[in-house]
């Protein structure tokens, strides 16, 4: 399955190359012919070229250069929003499992303020808020006198609040602006907590969890201006790293805290962010 969302990501990414540039090939700085080098784009009262320089850091020239897709001196506002619902009826192996009772939902907010402090590069902040909830009414299950159990009443709830500073660098991929890839760098700062009432026989146990955490995280991503200053955009958290926090109470006594730290290097299908962009 992964390898199929990396091979349609590519897809996507070489169909809006060619679209974007149709005829474009890619040759060194010494081939580009001089009236593309100076090629320029009115942006405001401004006059900016069209191709960016970029400094070359390796022995050989890969043909590579980068479009202006967003000019300096712009700024951007981000929206990305998400709602979820579930329950046993939606997955097909649960419905196994007698008197299963099971709701849930989930759902998150995320705006971002960006200013371009140079051509196609953009720095800003972002915020998040992060909600789920589920119940669990009762479950059953009987395989004979050995293995059976019955539950009931828990619930599990969650909150999160994050703010987080950023870094985007845009490599426009034709003339026409339109279409760029990108890659994130954010430094996230969060807080939250969550809530996890069950029954034991017919004792009531009442954990609650308080969790700060911080991480750096690398996201990859597309994007694509659908109207003139309307932008939309997709990515992937594919590297993080991450400290975490946790202390937990319940029924009022302290049980403890832990600290824990690592790198998260693997893609999280869950981590696929959808949004949207104005550009003033």
């Amino acid at each position: 399955m992964k390898h199929k969302i990396f091979a349609a990501i590519l897809v996507i990414c070489g169909v809006a190359t060619a679209w974007a540039e149709p005829g474009a090939t890619l040759a060194s700085n010494n081939d580009k012919p001089l009236d593309m080098l100076d090629e320029t784009v009115i942006v405001g009262n401004d006059t900016v070229s069209i191709i960016i320089p970029e400094r070359n850091y390796s022995r050989f020239d890969r043909g590579l250069y980068n479009y202006l897709f967003t000019p300096k001196g712009q700024w951007m506002f981000g929206l990305t929003a998400s709602y979820g619902e579930f329950s046993a009826d939606d997955v097909e192996v649960l419905q196994a499992i007698s008197d299963l009772d099971f709701k849930g939902k989930q759902y998150s907010i995320r705006p971002t303020i960006g200013y371009f402090i140079r051509n196609n590069q953009t720095v800003g902040v972002k915020f998040a808020y992060t909600r789920g909830e589920a119940d669990l009414g009762s479950i059953g299950f009987n395989a004979g006198e050995d293995l059976s159990f019955n539950l009931h009443d828990i619930s599990y709830y969650s909150s999160k609040y994050t703010i987080g500073v950023f870094y985007r660098n845009y490599v426009g991929l034709g003339r026409s602006r339109r279409f760029a890839v990108f890659n994130e760098v954010s430094l996230d700062f969060g807080s939250g907590s969550s809530r996890f009432k069950r029954y034991y026989g017919e004792q009531l146990y009442d954990t609650r969890t308080n969790i700060t955490e911080a991480s750096l995280n690398f996201s990859p991503g597309l994007c694509v201006f659908i109207m003139e200053n309307l932008s939309f955009n997709v990515s992937f958290g594919v590297f993080g790293l991450h400290m975490t926090k946790e202390s937990q109470i319940t029924n009022g006594e302290d049980e403890g805290s832990r600290f824990s730290s690592g790198a998260n290097f693997r893609f999280n299908l869950f981590n696929i962010n959808f949004g949207i962009g104005v550009h003033i």
